[in-house]
């Protein structure tokens, strides 16, 4: 054994009196190479502690063993939000399972070249994506290079590429529902981003429920804002100004939900025995807040594990899969 140092490939392949090519094939475990020959090679490799120059094989094999976070923001505005954060949780845990390391990359909205770039420099091997924060045209893209991508909150069913979905107008639906069953006569609708498609389901949801319970619907008590606790604050002062009778609201995030609980009670009213409030998401902080949220769960953590399992899954073998994710009433004091 040479005490010469082993920092390469050609320094195992000197050792082990074999080509370059035998030692890569060895220390990726390809089966062209004969199970002893691959076994005396990586006992070498671990004798030396010598590790594969991964950014040096990621451009040689255009694979990165990375998935990219694709993520923009709304009007040049970035909104904190909880369930996104428990969504990343669950992915990464799920990725590192995989041997898959996360990428977060910030794109604009407008710009239809970033899925070319990180695919043809080998920074990723597939994209997870929110349909809170990408484009139509986002998704549109990606189909037609053929990436591999993973989308949540999505329209449920099949779809020819991966996707997990939340139930939006059954959460709408059964918030509301709650709200009216415990005696609000008045209920409002506090949404997130008018346009999208999570926002329009869960109005949907808040609709029928008034309607089965044979409510007149009042544009008066709907407002919309931007997921962020300021827009809840504000916009729940704007429910209260334009309904002072309002007594019940379903507000479309928890961070919303919580800042609109401060807005009631800067007001000089009580949450829940002048307005009763429920949230969505049910992120962690929620059975915290004051008085603990009564929201709409539809695991965060759950989610992403599945948006990169699902992903893995068609990067490995080209197949595509579909979940869906039920939404279930939490009930805590806000409501």
């Amino acid at each position: 054994m040479t005490g010469r140092p082993v920092h390469t490939i050609a320094d195992i392949a000197r050792i082990a009196g074999v080509s370059k090519s035998t030692v890569s094939r060895a220390l990726n475990d390809s089966a062209l190479i004969g199970a002893e020959t691959r076994e005396r090679i990586q006992a070498i490799a671990a004798e030396h502690r010598f590790q594969l120059n991964v950014p040096a094989r990621s451009l040689s094999t255009k694979q990165s063993n990375a998935v990219a976070f694709v993520t923009y923001s709304y009007k040049r505005v970035i909104v904190p939000d909880g369930f996104f954060l428990e969504v990343m949780s669950g992915m990464t845990g799920a990725l590192y399972d995989t041997g898959y390391d996360l990428l977060v990359v910030h794109v604009d909205p407008d710009d239809v070249e970033w899925p070319r770039l990180y695919l043809e420099s080998g920074r990723a091997d597939g994209f997870i994506l929110m349909q809170a924060t990408c484009t139509e045209r986002h998704v549109e893209v990606l189909r037609e290079a053929g990436a591999p991508f993973s989308l949540w909150g999505g329209p449920p069913g099949a779809h020819p590429y991966c996707s997990v979905a939340g139930d939006s107008f059954t959460g709408g639906r059964v918030a509301t529902a709650h709200l009216v069953s415990r005696g609000c006569e008045r209920v409002g609708f506090l949404g997130g981003f008018e346009a999208e498609r999570e926002v329009q389901e869960r109005y949907a949801g808040y609709e029928a429920a008034l309607k089965a319970a044979g409510r007149e619907i009042d544009p008066d008590l709907v407002v919309y804002g931007d997921y962020s606790a300021a827009s809840g604050s504000a916009r729940m002062r704007d429910l209260l100004e334009r309904a002072p009778d309002l007594d019940g609201v379903f507000v479309n995030s928890d961070v919303m939900a919580v800042a609109a609980m401060d807005a009631i009670r800067a007001e000089g009213r009580s949450v829940p025995d002048d307005v009763a409030v429920v949230g969505y998401d049910d992120v962690a902080a929620a059975q915290y807040s004051n008085p603990p949220l009564t929201t709409i769960s539809q695991n965060g953590p759950l989610a992403g594990k599945l948006l990169a399992q699902s992903l893995v899954q068609a990067i490995r073998t080209g197949v595509v899969s579909n979940h869906a994710i039920p939404a279930e009433l939490v009930v805590r004091s806000s409501a």
